[in-house]
C-alpha cells in the first residue's frame, strides 16, 4: 500500500456520514494492536472496522473504528467510556511489507508496491512527520494524536467563527473548543467563507488533507511556535484583509495567498532560533548558508505540501510556480531581521503617498506588511491574550538557553533566564518593534480597528512596566531593567534562496542606555525573532 498520512476517526458512538458512504467505497480490515500503536503492544486486541475512500485518487479518508480488547483468561472487555474518545492511527506505516496490511489493497486503483524503504519514507517527511512514522514502525505511539471530526466544527465552536472577524477572538478557547485543531477549521472556514474553493475549483479532498498536513507539522510541543500561533496568525490576516482599503482591492488570488502564507509560515519551526541552528551546525544552516534559514525552511516546507497534496496541481504550470514564489516571498518577510529594510520602504511610500493598489506589486507589499503585522501582533492583542501569548514565546526563549548551557554553547540573546525578565524582554520588544511598525500601520489604514491595536499596545507596555517596577522593588538588589535608546537594522545583502528581490539578515545592533548613564552595546544575532 502506499503511504498514506494521519486520518480522522470517528468514535464509536458516531455514524459514519451518508454523504460518505454514498460517494466513496469502502475496504473491511482488521489488524493487531502493534499495526495501530496501541499504548501497551503487549495487550491483546484487536480492532475492526473500515477504511471508505475516494475513488478518484484512493486515498483513503474516512475510518469506522469498533474497539474490542481481549485479555487473556480475563475475557471480554469493552473500552471504557471517557477513557479516550478518539483512536489515533497514522497510515503512513502501512505499507505492503506486511500480509495483513497486503491484503487490505483488493480495490481497483491500488497497486503493490513492495516494503517501503526509510528513504522514501522520508522522502517529504518533515521533522515532525518523521518523528512520528520512526516511533510508529518501532512500535511506540507518538504523544499528540490528531482528533478530528468529520464535521469541520461543531457546538459552540462554530459560535465562535461567527466572531472571528473580532479582534478580541480567543484562539486559545477556540482550539480547546475543536480538540486542538484550530489552525485546520480556522482556515478551512475562511477559505470556504471567500469562496475560494469553487472560485479555484479546489478539490475539498485534497485542501483538507493539505492543512491537517500543515497542522500536523507544526510542533505541539513548542510553547510559541506551534499550530495554535499559525492559527492565531491567520485569524489576524483575516481581520487585515477585511480593513476598508484592502477588502476593496485584493484579488481573490491575493486572499488566497494572504491566507496559506499566513498558516504556513512558521510551518515545522524547530522551536530555537538561526544562530543556535548555525552554531550547532544544522543542515538547514548550510542548505540556506546562514540566510534567513527558518523563513526558507517554512516556505520550501508548505510547497513540499502543496505539490505532495497536489493542491495546486489542476492549475496551468506556470500559475502553480508563480503562487509558490508569491507564497515565498510573502514568508521570508516574517524574518524579523529584516524590519528596518520593510518599515522604511513601508514609510518612504506613506510619506510620498504613491501606494497604489491597483499596482500587483504594490498589493504584494501591502500583504507582506499586513503578514508581519498578523506575524507580532500579539502585543496589541487584550491583555489577558497578550499576556499568555507573552509567557509562552519566553518559555520557548528560555528554554533554547537550557539546551544552550547544557552543552555549553553560548547563549542567545533574550534565552538566558538569570540576566532576562519576561517584562523587560517584552516591554523593548513593543518599544523598539512593534511600536513603530503598527504606528505605520495605522497611518496606512487608520480605522477602528488599528486605533484598537494601538490601544491595546499602550495598556500591555504599561502593564508589563507596572510588573518590572513590582519585580524591582521586591528585589531591590536587582539591577534596574535596561531601556533601549535606538535600534539600527542595517539594510542586509541579496538572498539568493528568495523567489524575489530580497535580503539576507545582518545582526541587530541595539544600543542601550541605563539609568545611571551608562551606554552598553549589544548584537542581537541574525534571525533572533519573537514570532
Amino acid at each position: 500500500m502506499e503511504v498514506c498520512y494521519q486520518l480522522p476517526v470517528l468514535p464509536l458512538d458516531r455514524p459514519v456520514p451518508k454523504h460518505v458512504l454514498s460517494r466513496r467505497g469502502a475496504i473491511s480490515f482488521s489488524s493487531s494492536s502493534s499495526l495501530f500503536g496501541v499504548p501497551d503492544p503487549r495487550q491483546l486486541s484487536q480492532r475492526r472496522g473500515a477504511i471508505s475512500y475516494d475513488s478518484s485518487d484512493q486515498t483513503a479518508l474516512y475510518i469506522r473504528m469498533l474497539d474490542v480488547r481481549v485479555r487473556s483468561r480475563v475475557g471480554f472487555q469493552p473500552e471504557e467510556k471517557g477513557s479516550h474518545l478518539y483512536l489515533c492511527i497514522d497510515f503512513r506505516t502501512l505499507h505492503s511489507c506486511s500480509d495483513s496490511a497486503s491484503s487490505l489493497i483488493p480495490g481497483p486503483g491500488f497497486s503493490s508496491a513492495g516494503p517501503v524503504s526509510g528513504r522514501r519514507l522520508r522522502r517529504l517527511l518533515s521533522f515532525q512527520r518523521y518523528l512520528h512514522s520512526s516511533r510508529l514502525l518501532l512500535g511506540t505511539p507518538h504523544l499528540n494524536p490528531l482528533h478530528i471530526l468529520d464535521e469541520d466544527y461543531t457546538g459552540q465552536a462554530k459560535c465562535m467563527l461567527e466572531r472571528v472577524a473580532t479582534w478580541n477572538f480567543d484562539i486559545f478557547l477556540y482550539d480547546r473548543l475543536t480538540n486542538g485543531n484550530s489552525l485546520v477549521t480556522l482556515t478551512f472556514h475562511l477559505l470556504n467563507q471567500y469562496g475560494l474553493l469553487e472560485l479555484f475549483q479546489l478539490d475539498m479532498v485534497k485542501l483538507w488533507r493539505f492543512l491537517v498536513m500543515v497542522q500536523e507539522d507544526y510542533h505541539s510541543l513548542n510553547p510559541y511556535h506551534n499550530a495554535v500561533h499559525a492559527a492565531d496568525v491567520t485569524q489576524a490576516m483575516y481581520c487585515y484583509l477585511r480593513e476598508p482599503k484592502l477588502a476593496k482591492s485584493l484579488t481573490s488570488c491575493d486572499i488566497l495567498l494572504g491566507l496559506l502564507a499566513a498558516a504556513t509560515h512558521d510551518l515545522d519551526h524547530p522551536g530555537v532560533n538561526q544562530p543556535f541552528l548555525i552554531k550547532t551546525n544544522h543542515y538547514l544552516a548550510k542548505l540556506y548558508r546562514n540566510s534567513s534559514v527558518l523563513e526558507n525552511h517554512h516556505w520550501r516546507s508548505a510547497v513540499g505540501l502543496l505539490r505532495e497534496t497536489g493542491l495546486f496541481s489542476h492549475l496551468p504550470a506556470e500559475d502553480g510556480l508563480k503562487m509558490e514564489r508569491q507564497l515565498g516571498s510573502l514568508i521570508l518577510a516574517t524574518d524579523i531581521s529584516r524590519q528596518n529594510e520593510y518599515l522604511g520602504k513601508f514609510r518612504t511610500h506613506l510619506d510620498q503617498d504613491d501606494l497604489c493598489l491597483s499596482n500587483a506589486s504594490h498589493r504584494h507589499f501591502i500583504l507582506q506588511m499586513a503578514l508581519k503585522c498578523a506575524d507580532i501582533c500579539n502585543p496589541c492583542r487584550p491583555w489577558e491574550l497578550s499576556k499568555q501569548w507573552s509567557e509562552k514565546v519566553t518559555e520557548e526563549f528560555f528554554h533554547q538557553g537550557d539546551i544552550e548551557k547544557k552543552h555549553k554553547l553560548e547563549v542567545s540573546p533574550l534565552c538566558d533566564s538569570q540576566s532576562n525578565s519576561m517584562g523587560n524582554i517584552q516591554i523593548g520588544f513593543m518599544t523598539y518593534v512593534v511600536e513603530p511598525l503598527f504606528a505605520e500601520w495605522g497611518r496606512f489604514s487608520d480605522t477602528r480597528l488599528s486605533q484598537t491595536m494601538l490601544g491595546h499596545l499602550g495598556l500591555n507596555k504599561a502593564s508589563w512596566g507596572g510588573l518590572v517596577q513590582q519585580e524591582g522593588s521586591s528585589s531591590p538588589e536587582e539591577q534596574e531593567p535596561s531601556s533601549p535608546a535606538s535600534i539600527t537594522m542595517p539594510t542586509p545583502a541579496v538572498t539568493q534562496s528568495e523567489p524575489e528581490s530580497a535580503s539576507a539578515a545582518e545582526p541587530t545592533a541595539v544600543t542601550t542606555t541605563t539609568p545611571t548613564g551608562e551606554t552598553n552595546y549589544k548584537e542581537i544575532p541574525q534571525g533572533s525573532k519573537e514570532s
